[in-house]
């Protein structure tokens, strides 16, 4: 009967030995092997191609303000940080950006539209149609007859909110809204182009809408009183529970002196209905 013997101790350390280098070269020549094919020129990042509709981007300025933000190559290039280099770039709201093999990228870009300026005269602050306040050159925005929205930080898309209910409420009188402010009260002011000043009040934006629909139905009959036309309307106080304060331009309801100019504001006059 043939029986194996166990190998002498000092032989099986040198077997657990040499198995542990073998090991050990294997994983350093894979990695080396795989830090050697990351960095091979055929990953590096041979062209960047960007979609989207773009009105204010071109790959000139794209290269200009995010080429020298990347590093790395198509394995090792953050995508995150690639994203943010994108959307860092002017007028740029929303970028995606996906790898193609071996060394391409695709941007898919989506860029701010202006529906409205943001804050004082003179801001580079615009408003985009998802209620956004974004920097931008203003100079930049094509259209030349945007709205003015100003109010409390963060409030931005209650204001355009706000300004689409309104808009419609003033065609009647063939006016249009130039300026919508919310006030740090909650108490809104508007202004059309035609120059009236309208206060507004506080309240949901069903109350809001209830007393602009009172004012648009009654102004002209209230203006005919005067030989005026609602445009005449210098500014109106809506904030009344039964009716509206008003006055008019070259109007005056203060009699007495006829050397007085006759051209003098009308005092505020309140129209019940």
């Amino acid at each position: 009967m043939n029986a194996s013997l166990p190998a002498p101790l000092d032989v099986r350390l040198m077997n657990a030995t040499a198995s542990a280098l073998f090991v050990g070269l294997a994983v350093l020549g894979l990695a080396a092997l795989l830090w050697w094919g990351l960095r091979h020129p055929v990953f590096s990042i041979a062209a960047i191609n960007v979609q989207g509709d773009l009105a204010h981007n071109n790959a000139v300025t794209l290269r200009a303000n995010v080429a020298h933000r990347l590093s790395g190559n198509f394995v090792t290039l953050d995508l995150a940080a690639t994203r943010a280099a994108f959307e860092g770039v002017p007028w740029v709201r929303k970028a995606v950006v996906r790898r193609e093999f071996p060394n391409r990228l695709s941007v898919q870009l989506q860029e701010h539209q202006p529906v409205a300026h943001w804050g004082d005269e003179g801001e580079s602050r615009l408003v985009n149609n998802f209620g956004e306040v974004f920097e931008a050159n203003v100079g930049d925005v094509e259209a030349d007859n945007l709205p003015r929205l100003s109010g409390p930080q963060g409030q931005s898309a209650q204001l355009l909110a706000m300004y689409r209910l309104l808009g419609p409420e003033f065609e009647p009188l063939d006016a249009v809204v130039e300026q919508l402010e919310l006030t740090d009260r909650g108490s809104w002011r508007v202004q059309l182009d035609g120059g009236t000043t309208i206060e507004l009040g506080r309240g949901t934006p069903a109350e809001v809408i209830e007393r602009t629909r009172r004012y648009v139905s009654t102004v002209s009959r209230a203006t005919a009183l005067y030989h005026r036309k609602p445009d005449a309307v210098e500014s109106a106080d809506l904030r009344h529970g039964s009716g509206y304060a008003m006055r008019l331009r070259g109007v005056t309801t203060v009699s007495g002196d006829p050397g007085k100019d006759a051209s003098k504001p009308a005092a505020p006059r309140k129209t019940t209905h």
